[in-house]
């Protein structure tokens, strides 16, 4: 019994909670600029994946924004992630490239991790599989797709507040 409640809760939450992050499947992104989604700009703060969570985002320069994320456990950086939003065939393109505690990465020296438009609504924009929404000026939701090796999908949500 305790096994099937645990996978229904895991089934309802994961339909409830994956409205927020949409697929591109096989349509181009929409024509869209930086500036579009400079209201990402800032530095947030958050409680997610077991510690704390934080995320700094530059304001557009050189058609691109550029970001970085750091999870902490227990006083403990875990990884980090760098992330750019750059203007790409009149659209925008999300890259994330992660790294140990120590700076080795994740992903081969010439990879990364592509997230490409799939549309944008005010203080909304959605990529493929992951989401920014921006709730006022000192609150930003971010949804992401986690993809388990058994295949499955789980959309997490991260709660950011203003690190002002």
């Amino acid at each position: 019994m305790k096994n099937f409640l645990a996978s229904l809760l895991f089934l309802v939450s994961t339909i409830l909670l994956s409205q927020n992050t949409v697929k591109l499947e096989g349509k181009d992104s929409p024509d869209a600029g930086i500036e579009d989604v400079a209201w990402i700009t800032g530095h947030w703060q958050g409680e997610a994946l077991g510690g704390i969570t934080e995320e700094v985002w530059t304001a557009p320069l050189g058609k691109s924004m550029m970001g970085s994320f750091k999870l902490v456990v227990d006083e403990v950086v875990q990884f980090y992630e760098l992330c750019t939003i750059t203007e790409e065939n009149r659209s925008l393109l999300l890259r994330i490239k992660h790294f140990d505690k120590d700076l080795k990465g994740w992903e081969e020296k010439n990879e990364s991790i592509e997230f490409p438009l799939v549309k944008i609504e005010k203080n909304k924009v959605y990529f493929d599989g992951l989401t920014f929404e921006k709730l006022n000026e000192d609150a930003l939701n971010i949804y992401v797709i986690f993809k388990y090796e058994d295949k499955k999908e789980v959309e997490m949500k991260f709660n950011y507040k203003s690190a002002k």
